[in-house]
This record gives C-alpha cells, structure tokens and sequence, in this order.
C-alpha cells in the first residue's frame, strides 16, 4: 500500500512536472502553402522550421522556453492567408515565418500588426509587402524591382536584337514581376514584342503558344509560378517551337522538372545565389541531407527567418513583437545564408540575384559571367 502510495506521488509529480514544461512552451509559426498547386514550397518552409526549431530547442531553446512550431496552410489563397493569420494572432503567437505567395503576404500582414505578430517572409517578393510603412514586416528575400532588373540585364544582354514577349499569371507576384521586368527591360532600350497575360491554375495555353509561334519569340519571360511555366514551356515545344522560356525564383523547386522533362532544358530563372553552397550553411545542409532532405528553393531561407527573429529575441530580452523588430532593424544577424541587416522598411541591405540555367537531368546551376 505505502507502495502505491509512493508510486501515486512519483506519478503526480511527474504530471506536474511535465505541466510546468508545457507551460513554458513558446509556440511560434510558419504559415504557407502546405496544399495546392504551390505546396512544393510548403514543403520547403516546413522543413525550414522544423530543423530551424529543433536546433534552437537544442541549444536550449529561445528566452528560456522550449519552442514548439505552430504550421498553418494558406494555400496561396488571400482570403485563406487572412484568415490563417487572425487565428494566429488570436492565439498570440509573437512571430511567423510566412507567407509563401506575395498575394497572401500582404493581406496576412495586416491582421498580424493589428495583432502584434512579427512577420518574416522567406519568399515574398512583391515590393509592396514592405512598402506599406508597417511596423511589423522584414523579409529575408529580395524584391522583385531588384530580380527584375537582374533578369532584364540579362535579356538586354545576351537576346540583343532578338524578339521578347512578357506573360504574367495577373497574380500579384507574378504581375509584379512581370511589370518590374518589363519597366527595366524598356528603361534598357528593349521593347517587347507581345504582352500577355493568363490565369493561374490554366493548363491550356495553345492559344498564347500560337501567338508566341506567330510572332516568332526568341524568349518568354513568365511572371508566374512552376506549374504553368512547366505547361507554357511543353505546349511551346508541343509546337516545334526552341523559345527560351525565363521566369523568376517561382522556379526553384525540382517539380518543375518533373513536369518539364528534359524539355525543360535551357530554362532560366534568378534567384539569389544558393545558399546551399555558402560556407555559413554548410553544417546546416549535411544536417538536411542526413535526413533524406534537399533543402533546396526557400528551406534555407526560412530556417534564416527563424535564427534572425531567435537573436534578436535574444539580445532584445524579451519576445514582444514590437521590440524584437526594433532590434532587428538595428542590428546585423548570422544566418545560413550569411549576414543580415535591414532598413527601417524592414527589406535586407544585402542583394545579390543571379540567374540559373535548368540542364536536361532536373537539375539547375548558376550562370558564369558570360552567360554560360
């Protein structure tokens, strides 16, 4: 009986002890297109944050506490984002790595400063995000007037006197880059030869293929995501058509490939440079490929969201949102993908795009300096 009795108290403080841990659990999110057409990268922020926290937790956590990952799907869908982030403003959640989709972003954002949550997008890249005079955004992306430029230099440059044509999917990353391409490409003497655009989701695209064909297009710069720059380049082909098909960073992920095939040979896209090759990620890309994983695309960038926001926690001495972006602000953070700093609009000081050339195995690398 005085057994029993011994093993109730070891039980019960067991049971307290593990409610006092929960207690000091700090939940934190990651919000992006976990289902969809543009769940690839879902994937990637997930598994950003899910190493991001493991390792944090691991070194002891953040402010004392054990971080726990709160993940929410917006499907790249506005009203589906707005909503994902009232419920995590709701459950006052101090920071969120998100969104995907510059079209979820934005509207997020807003629900998240009316509820003091402190949003770093990995991947948005519409110039507006940061643009709104919001306290409560950072991006450790680039902006698409910066890839934009990048990609217009490169066409100006190497499809000199050649016929361009421009497609935009009328969403707001990809008409957003569009537009920002197109403005630098005219600014750079290059007019193009068609503007077009089609809705996303569309996988019939004979019809703009035709007047690409017609018009005899040496290269289509796509302002839109993976799956209908696959469909536009198949159908091109479909057609007999050796158009060279550019887009923007939309393209990083292999499903591109796999709706491609070695069709998808030649196509090209900015990005930053890989991170996946930078000396500072090195240990955390062995640590992905340990567990079966290619942290290619934005992984590496949301697992930096995590480890700017857990310094500035850090060196602020506390989690409130407000404070903690004051400090980031002011501050220079290490990162997988090298140092951070910000400007007061919550954009990264350190820009550098490149363009990326996919090969016949489903594979992509960094261009050299002439093109090649």
């Amino acid at each position: 009986m005085k057994s029993l009795k011994l093993i109730g108290l070891a039980l019960g403080a067991s049971v307290a002890l593990s409610t006092a841990a929960f207690a000091d659990d700090l939940t934190i999110a990651v919000a992006g297109p976990m289902t969809g057409t543009e769940s690839a990268f879902g994937r990637q922020m997930k598994n950003g944050a899910d190493l991001a926290i493991a390792d944090l937790n691991a070194a002891g956590g953040v402010a004392g506490k054990k971080l726990v990952l709160d993940a929410e799907d917006d499907a790249c869908d506005p009203k589906q984002a707005r909503s994902v982030a009232e419920k995590i403003a709701g459950a006052k959640i101090p920071f969120v790595a998100g969104h995907f989709c510059s079209s979820s972003s934005i509207p997020a954002s807003e629900a998240y400063a009316d509820g003091n949550v402190l949003q770093i997008t990995p991947a948005s890249t519409n110039p507006l995000f940061t643009e709104r005079k919001l306290w409560n955004v950072a991006r450790v992306c680039g902006r698409d007037d910066q890839q934009g430029l990048i990609a217009a230099q490169y066409i100006a440059k190497n499809f000199k006197g050649k016929n361009i044509a421009i497609l935009n999917d009328k969403t707001t990353y990809g008409k957003g880059l569009a537009d920002e391409t197109k403005k630098a490409l005219n600014k750079a003497g290059v007019t193009e030869k068609l503007y077009e655009s089609y809705n996303k989701g569309d996988k019939d695209f004979n019809a703009i293929v035709s007047r690409l064909k017609k018009e005899n297009i040496d290269l289509v710069y796509v302002g839109g995501y993976h799956q209908e720059a696959g469909l536009i380049l198949r159908q091109m082909r479909d057609q007999g058509m050796k158009t060279v098909l550019m887009s923007g960073d939309a393209l990083a992920d292999k499903e591109y490939a796999s709706i491609t095939g070695p069709a998808g040979e030649g196509t090209l896209f900015t990005f930053g440079p890989d991170p996946r090759n930078k000396p500072s990620a090195k240990k955390i890309v062995e640590a992905f490929k340990a567990k079966g994983i290619d942290p290619e695309g934005y992984t590496l960038y949301t697992y930096a969201a995590m480890q700017v926001w857990s310094q500035a926690v850090k060196k602020a001495g506390t989690t409130d949102a407000k404070k903690v972006m004051e400090t980031i602000k002011a501050g220079k953070w290490d990162t997988v993908l090298g140092p951070l700093e910000y400007d007061a609009k919550g954009d990264i000081k350190q820009i550098d795009y490149v363009v990326y050339k996919w090969d016949a195995k489903g594979g992509y690398a960094e261009l050299n300096a002439n093109g090649t």
